[in-house]
This record gives C-alpha cells, structure tokens and sequence, in this order.
C-alpha cells in the first residue's frame, strides 16, 4: 500500500524524468504499460472489453487513459495539461558572435526574472532523416546535464536593477551555450545530431548519417526537484503546474474500480490557450468518447452522469503579497485541495460540482480550501470550461496552492498532492450516481 512518503518520493522522480510535455507524456505511458494498460493506437481499429484497461497518446504530448467500466452510470474523469511556461528555441536559433547563444521564444505566460543565472539543460523531441533508408524518424532527446545559462546583467551596469528592471524577451534571454572556436562546431542541428548518436549509438554508423529536420526543444532548469523546508513541509520543483495534477491523476486511475467507467486526460497546449489538435479545445478527448460508446444517445445519456475534475494548480496566499489574495479566499500551502470558483466561469465549478467534490474530501477526511480571485483583478483560466463547453460534461477546477506559479521554480506544500490523490482515488472508486 502506498503511503505518503513513497507518493512524494515517486511524484519527485516524475517531475525529474519529465522535463517537456513529450517526457512527461512517455513517463505516464510507460506507468501504464507497468500497471497493465493497453496501447491503442489512434490510428488503429479499437477492441474494448468490459473491465478492461486501457490508454491512447496524440502528437505524443497528450494522452487519456481509462477503465473501461459500466457506462451507464457515467464517467468519472480527472483532467490536467502536460505542458508548463518555458524557453523554446527557435528554428533558425544560432547567435554566434564570441559565444554561441540560441535565439528562443516565450512559450506561455513564463515569469521570466527567475530564468536568469539558473543552470540550464535542453529537452524536447527531434525528427530527423536517416540518410542511409532515408525514412524519416524521430526521437526524444534530453541533454540531461547543464549546457547553457543566461547570466545577469551586473548591478554596478545597472544602478536600478532592483526598482525597475524589465526583461526584453527578444534581446534579454538568448542562452550561452559556449564561447566560439572555430574548430567547433556550431551548427545547432548537426549538434542535436551528434547528441542523439551519443545517446542512442544504434541509430547511425556516424553523426553524418543522421540529419535532423525539426524539432520542438525546449529548455529547462538542472536543479532537482525536492523535499524542502525546516519540517519538510514543501515541494520545490519546477513544472508543479502542472505535473504534479497529471502525476497525482495517474495514481489515482491506477487504482482505480473497474466496475466503474473512470478517465485520466492529460493534453497539451493548456499554457497557450489549448487550441490545438492535442490540445483540450481539440477533438481528442470528443473522440475517444465516440469510439468508447458509439451509439449517440447512450453516450449523451452518459455524459450527462459523468463527472469531470479539472485539476490545475491554484494560487495560495503569498505571506508577503497578501494585498493580492481575496482576504477570505486565501488557500494555505498544507491546508488541503482548493475548489477554483470564478462568476464569469474562467472555472467551470458550480454549486452541485463543488458540493460532490467537498462530499468527496469528507468521505477521505481531507481538508478542503476555496480560491475566488480578487474582483479587481483578472482570473486565469484552466481546461475545466473548455471541456465543459467541448463535452457537455459537468464540471469542476480544483488544484493543489502553490506560490511562484509559471516560474521555473514553483513552491507546493508536501501534504496537499498526497490529499488530492486520495480524494481522486475516492472518486474513481465510487459505482454509484455521481450527480445530483
């Protein structure tokens, strides 16, 4: 049986292991194959058997995993989104002018400050050609070590660095990789080609037999993720938003009933508005549900038993920032799940949703926390209203409080994974009528 310790400690080697959507996404498929699921391929005929277990990916950044239980009493199903704020680099990226720099575009609302002077790897996916087949093929690829930084501007250059200093995206953050030589190479695809023959020695004969077409990289920050804090009361990390749902999600569906029709979906593109083919405004998850139960009225009939949890991170109230929270929705790092509420439905939560899931943290005893954010400010906005509006399926934002969301760096309490996963394993675990 697992316990908290062990869930932490697994949850930690899930965030080192995956440092792009396609890592993360490769993680959680090879989980499932552990546990027993079946791939179904896409683009394959699908055979479901009654209490079978089985899992789908798309573009390889997404993927839903399910039970295949009784429908008739609708689906219990969890979201979350694989993808996190960072530095992706750039198709003609190469700087190199006395140090080799890429040129690198903002993917999604990053706060850029905390990107400076951090040690810096690269990770993402490569499609390359085989010269010697010539078939096209590709690869993840993780450097795995530090291979590049964006050093500070020194203060004594920069009088007011600590009142009023912006970040130019375009000039400010280009990465060094290395001072320039001329006998080293400096063409950045030849170099992702001799670092996935360095890592994979059966691809080709030599580096020259590989030639690498595209890519989508993405850099991230070395530094491990961990337990911290005098009582060991966080976790520091980056990517909590918004690994830490789809990790939490997973163990949740892996222990799951399978009298019941449960569903773990986790898609791409959420930080960049999720319109996208693996993205939740996608007709993925649609998709799935038509070849799951194919017949139109039974499925509408399902849909409307079923029950979605959106699982995104929620802001806890920042001690030095407590001008920004709502006085009387603050969450509290350890103080247990939050339920996202939002009138203009940025959240999908309405009063028979928060109520099934606060029925839910009661039947686990788990405490439970509400987030409004301030009337003067404006609200973020997770996959909960877009798969509501997608679907038709009633729905619910929930998330663990975390501070520094979207830096590379974020700050979760060690207690709050371990109480949503057992408030989602309490839902995955229910046979009878979800909703009201």
């Amino acid at each position: 049986m697992i316990n908290q310790d062990s869930f932490n400690d697994q949850l930690l080697a899930f965030l080192k292991a995956g440092p792009s959507p396609f890592h993360a996404t490769e993680q959680m498929a090879l989980r499932l194959d552990e546990a027993g699921f079946e791939y179904l391929p896409e683009q394959e005929n699908w055979s479901i058997e009654a209490g079978g277990r089985y899992y789908t990916t798309r573009n390889g950044s997404s993927i839903i995993a399910f039970t295949a239980g009784d429908f008739s009493r609708g689906i219990r199903m969890v979201g979350a989104h694989t993808d996190s704020p960072c530095l992706m680099v750039k198709p003609q990226p190469e700087k190199a002018k006395n140090y080799l720099q890429l040129g690198v575009e903002v993917y999604g609302g990053a706060l850029l400050n905390p990107w400076f002077d951090r040690d810096l790897s690269l990770a993402g996916r490569v499609i390359y050609r085989d010269k010697a087949s010539g078939a096209l093929k590709q690869s993840l690829l993780d450097f795995g070590r530090a291979i590049a930084t964006i050093p500070s501007l020194a203060i004594h250059l920069d009088r007011e660095a600590n009142k009023n200093r912006t970040v130019n995206p375009q000039t400010d953050i280009p990465p060094i990789l290395c001072t320039v030589h001329e006998q080293r190479n400096q063409d950045f695809r030849q170099l992702l080609a001799g670092e996935l023959l360095a890592q994979n020695p059966t691809l080709a004969d030599d580096a020259g037999a590989l030639e690498v077409l595209d890519y989508e990289l993405c850099f991230y920050d070395t530094q491990a993720p961990a337990i911290i804090g005098l009582h060991d009361d966080f976790i520091a990390s980056a990517r909590l938003d918004n690994l830490l749902s789809c990790f939490t999600g997973l163990q949740a569906l892996l222990s799951a009933n399978r009298q019941q029709a449960s569903l773990l979906v986790c898609t791409d593109h959420e930080e960049v508005g999720s319109a996208s083919a693996s993205g939740a405004q996608g007709p993925m998850l649609a998709s799935v549900l038509e070849r799951l139960i194919p017949d139109v009225g039974e499925r509408k009939r399902c849909i409307a038993r079923s029950l979605m949890v959106s699982a995104d991170n929620a802001h806890g109230i920042h001690p030095n920032y407590t001008s920004k929270h709502d006085a009387n929705h603050g969450p509290l790092l350890n103080g247990g799940p939050v339920i996202k509420i939002n009138a203009n439905q940025r959240y999908a939560t309405n009063s028979v949703t928060a109520a099934l899931f606060r029925d839910l943290c009661e039947q686990v005893d788990v405490p439970v926390q509400s987030f409004v954010t301030r009337t003067d400010l404006g609200c973020g906005s997770t996959i909960g209203p877009i798969t509501a509006a997608e679907i038709g399926v009633p729905t619910l934002d929930v998330g663990v409080p975390t501070f520094a969301m979207h830096s590379i760096r974020e700050l979760a309490g060690s207690d709050d994974a371990w109480s949503l996963f057992k408030v989602l394993r309490q839902l995955y675990e229910q046979t009878e009528a979800v909703c009201l």
